[in-house]
């Protein structure tokens, strides 16, 4: 009888430290800031991109409640996104009480301004060009933050990479590419200057899409100088945005070939996952 009731002792405080360390999923909340990749245009199945898929795998693989809000509006620029941010008192009142801050910026920065040099500008006044609208684009990133952080001071923000959508069609054009690269190293230490804010880098996998080796990027790009010749000629720069083509990123929409596709977003999802359990220490309480 001594020794049952040791065992049925034993079990019972084994349960009963179970139950104790068995705790309610922890709640967050993650505001969602920026342009149109938050909004989640492209999206085909209409499922709200990258917000709705980082809140579900959380959900499914941490022991977390998620609550999501979304300040994603589509063409808005940095400078955009701060107006709206220092304007609208619901936006300041959320991104308050945000436990996790995520932000896609730049794109529209960036190829807006391209597309004013590219096609009416000599190359080397384009370079130029384009060289002081990084240093701009940096004074209004760092602009951007400095107003997040008078709101939210503590919350972790990852920030999204820019990415190249047009690559499969122009890899020969070098200027986009090294654009892009140019304003995600800018993107990145502005991040590193906040102290909690983490770069989320999805460039490559979504500039590249299916041609994920070297030897098919140069397969790509000889392939492109045959089409475009060595520059990014107008006319085939509007037949590819307006028709369906057979060399399509699988992970951008065909329907503007700009936007990821639910493909494409699933690919940022899982790099913002991967980030944000790098520095759960950050969110996780």
């Amino acid at each position: 009888m001594v020794v049952l009731a040791g065992i049925g002792g034993a079990f019972f405080a084994f349960n009963g430290h179970h139950s104790l360390t068995t705790s309610k999923p922890q709640h967050i909340n993650l505001v969602a800031l920026g342009d149109s990749l938050t909004e989640g245009v492209g999206d085909e199945k209409k499922q709200g991109g990258y917000v709705s898929q980082i809140k579900s795998k959380l959900e499914s693989k941490q022991n977390v409640k998620v609550s999501t809000a979304n300040y994603g509006v589509a063409g808005n620029r940095s400078d955009q996104i701060e107006k709206r941010l220092k304007t609208q008192p619901k936006f300041q009142k959320t991104l308050k009480n945000a436990d996790v801050i995520v932000m896609t910026v730049g794109g529209n920065d960036l190829f807006q301004r391209l597309q004013q040099e590219m096609f009416v500008s000599s190359t080397t006044t384009v370079k130029k060009d384009m060289s002081t609208a990084l240093d701009t684009y940096q004074d209004k990133l760092t602009s951007l933050m400095t107003e997040i952080r008078k709101v939210n001071p503590k919350a972790p923000l990852f920030l999204y990479s820019i990415y190249n959508p047009v690559y499969v069609y122009f890899a020969n054009v070098s200027l986009i590419s090294q654009s892009v690269a140019d304003y995600n190293e800018a993107a990145k230490k502005t991040a590193q200057a906040d102290g909690h804010a983490y770069f989320v880098d999805i460039n490559h996998d979504l500039s590249d899409g299916q041609y994920n080796t070297k030897a098919k990027r140069a397969k790509l790009v000889k392939q492109n100088k045959n089409v475009n010749g060595q520059g990014l000629n107008l006319a085939r720069y509007n037949d590819v945005m307006s028709e369906q083509h057979k060399n399509s990123n699988i992970y951008i929409s065909n329907d503007d070939h700009f936007h990821p596709n639910h493909k494409g977003y699933g690919i940022m999802t899982n790099h913002l996952y991967k980030v944000m359990m790098a520095h759960r220490d950050q969110w996780e309480r």
